[in-house]
């Protein structure tokens, strides 16, 4: 298990715990008794340190690299997985997986961004950073879906779109902003999940949903803490205050309305339970598409335009 460093009280109870298991195992069993009391102060500290978390905490717990990813919850929640390739005009982008799968015997398109856990798979993957051929895969997807007439589901989990020349020579925004367009106009029921950080275009290009959902220990903004730090203070080291103006956690942007719920998450962070966080996902998903499948298609589009549309606060001069 990897620890934060705000988690550092926490695991060093846990490993003199550990120790005194491992003592008490080949012992008599006297060691017990404390070792039951180093439990419940354990779990107490763990309780209270995130209940007050802050928000670049919830942001460094978004980034865990033992957090469950989109094919981990795929693997988890759906059977009968079927993964789609290829955009038919360049390639396929390993940052964005989709196909069909069913839930519960109920056929769903699922689509989200996938990054990788060591190096090769994390350089395999662009780091969950999508090229316009990932975007222009996930149109075609939707595209599909729409076609025989079955729900969309996408999980959010991308530092941003890839920013490289070769991205923008190939149109990176023209491919989100043509998925914008399409999104906005699907007939089909559409569900989004922020599973872990939500950058930008390039995470909103594939999260038009007509609900939108985080997960409790994500962030969803239009930059990183470290990028709006280095543009407004010139370096990274204001990040933390960058995180807090921002206001980029799933609390924060249900009290804004831009976001439908919060998933609640295992005490510790979804990376501590993959199937307890999958089964409040998948909660989530069905709950969802029960309410949906009742609209007919004009009234999902019409449901889509007027969420996106009444974001944002304004005033007339």
């Amino acid at each position: 298990m990897q620890y934060l460093d705000f988690e550092q009280p926490i695991a060093d109870l846990e490993k003199k715990i550990e120790e005194l298991e491992n003592i008490s195992s080949v012992g008599d069993g006297v060691l017990n008794k404390e070792i039951s009391g180093l439990k419940k102060k354990v779990d107490a500290l763990r309780e209270s340190t995130f209940k007050n978390l802050t928000r670049w905490q919830r942001v460094q717990l978004a980034r865990h690299p033992d957090r469950p990813y989109t094919l981990d919850y795929i693997e988890l929640i759906t059977e009968n997985f079927v993964e789609l390739h290829g955009d038919r005009y360049h390639s396929d982008d390993k940052a964005i997986v989709g196909g069909f799968a069913t839930i519960d015997g109920a056929s769903v398109m699922i689509i989200g961004h996938q990054k990788g856990r060591d190096t090769v798979k994390r350089t395999y993957r662009n780091f969950g950073m999508a090229n316009p051929e990932g975007y222009r895969k996930a149109y075609r997807l939707m595209k599909l879906a729409e076609k025989f007439n079955v729900p969309i589901i996408t999980l959010l989990d991308t530092p941003g779109a890839f920013p490289g020349l070769e991205a923008e020579e190939r149109g990176q925004a023209e491919a989100i902003a043509k998925n914008l367009k399409m999104m906005a106009l699907l007939k089909v029921p559409f569900v989004t999940i922020v599973i872990g950080e939500g950058a930008s275009g390039g995470a909103i290009g594939i999260g038009m949903g007509n609900e939108v959902y985080m997960m409790e220990n994500t962030w969803y903004s239009v930059i990183s803490p470290e990028s709006c730090s280095s543009i407004l203070w010139k370096t990274w080291d204001y990040k933390e205050q960058a995180a807090e103006v921002l206001k980029l956690t799933a609390e924060d942007l249900q009290e804004l309305k831009v976001i439908d719920g919060v998933i609640p998450e295992p005490l510790g962070g979804a990376h501590r339970d993959h199937e307890a966080s999958a089964e409040a996902v998948k909660k989530q998903i069905k709950q969802s598409l029960t309410r949906l499948k009742k609209l007919k298609p004009e009234k999902l589009i019409e449901q889509r335009i007027e969420k996106y549309s009444d974001m944002g606060a304004f005033q007339k001069a």
